[in-house]
């Protein structure tokens, strides 16, 4: 019962002061085959791949999303660049933006045909490339600005159109210069841009600020249940808490959820609101409202914030 491996979809939101956001909407429970076994028969699930959840989670998001005429991009770590999942999603339609590993096994684009030449148009072509020795190479190199992690960040890449077979066909490669060595990263549409797909690399580290903040703040896995359906469920009701809690602090003012930390020097005042301010604040809310219905009537708006306040230290 401890140590689960979950596979979650989240959703990346722009706030216009906070910035990205990922709220976790749907999550599956990865079990081991050799696990599967071990489960009470009542609850056992069959055995899916993390790939296959993966799957099935965008086939979801297709499904609700799709009505609004936009293209669905999905940015998933370098676990999920591979054939079993990238496949079936680009045959939804939706781009994949991942980690290409150091060692990809890389080839041209096909050339031109030849005038009568017959069969089908060739997919791969007929020369193996090296990100290693493309990273080598001192020229070819170019420099751009990038909004990452919510300022203009300088970077140094190289870009080009490869065909990779896990992908099906062309892929956007793009290589770039970090202080620890390069890295590579794709995007399965070869039109995208080198900002389409640093952007949301970037982006994705907001899923892993969300699942340290389920984990500390929100309480997720601290459920003592022993059925299967039982911890799924907790899950989720714990990834909708987060959800709705970020939901009612996007149009709170950020100085109402931060006002705590004038009683701490220490702290910085400028920082943005953290998942557990939010949660405070809406605490808050909530308990203002208990008293306002159940104290006397004529207390003044200060009487009430402090009654509050008080309860919250109590309850804390």
């Amino acid at each position: 019962m401890y140590g689960h491996v979950w596979v979650v979809l989240g959703l990346l939101v722009t706030h216009p002061t906070w910035g990205i956001t990922a709220l976790p909407l749907l999550a599956r429970l990865y079990v081991r085959a050799k696990d599967v076994a071990g489960i009470p028969a009542v609850d056992r699930p069959a055995f899916r791949t993390k790939h296959a959840m993966g799957v099935e989670l965008v086939r979801w998001a297709v499904g609700c999303l799709g009505g609004w005429g936009k293209v669905l991009w999905v940015v998933a770590d370098g676990a999920y660049a591979t054939a079993p999942f990238l496949k079936p999603v680009i045959a939804l339609g939706v781009r994949v933006v991942s980690r290409l590993r150091s060692d990809a096994a890389l080839w041209t684009e096909p050339g031109p045909r030849r005038p009568g030449q017959r069969g089908r148009r060739r997919i791969y072509g007929d020369r193996r490339m090296s990100l290693a020795k493309r990273a080598a190479q001192k020229g070819g190199w170019s420099t751009g600005t990038f909004v990452l992690y919510g300022k203009p960040t300088t970077k140094r890449y190289k870009t080009f159109v490869a065909t990779w077979r896990p992908a099906g066909g062309a892929i956007r490669v793009v290589v770039v210069d970090e202080p620890t060595g390069w890295r590579a990263y794709f995007c399965t549409d070869p039109a995208a841009t080198v900002a389409d797909i640093l952007t949301r690399v970037a982006g994705r580290f907001a899923l892993e600020t969300t699942f340290r903040d389920l984990k500390q703040v929100v309480g997720a896995g601290h459920q003592q249940v022993r059925r299967f359906a039982a911890n799924v469920g907790a899950f989720h009701v714990c990834l909708w808490t987060f959800v709705m809690t970020e939901a009612w602090a996007s149009t709170a003012a950020s100085e109402a959820l931060v006002g705590h930390r004038a009683t701490a020097p220490w702290d910085d005042a400028a920082r943005r609101p953290s998942h557990a301010d939010k949660r405070r604040g809406w605490q808050r809310e909530w308990q203002g409202k208990e008293i306002r219905a159940a104290l006397r009537p004529g207390m003044t708006e200060a009487e009430i914030q402090a009654a509050a306040e008080r309860l919250l230290d109590l309850a804390a």
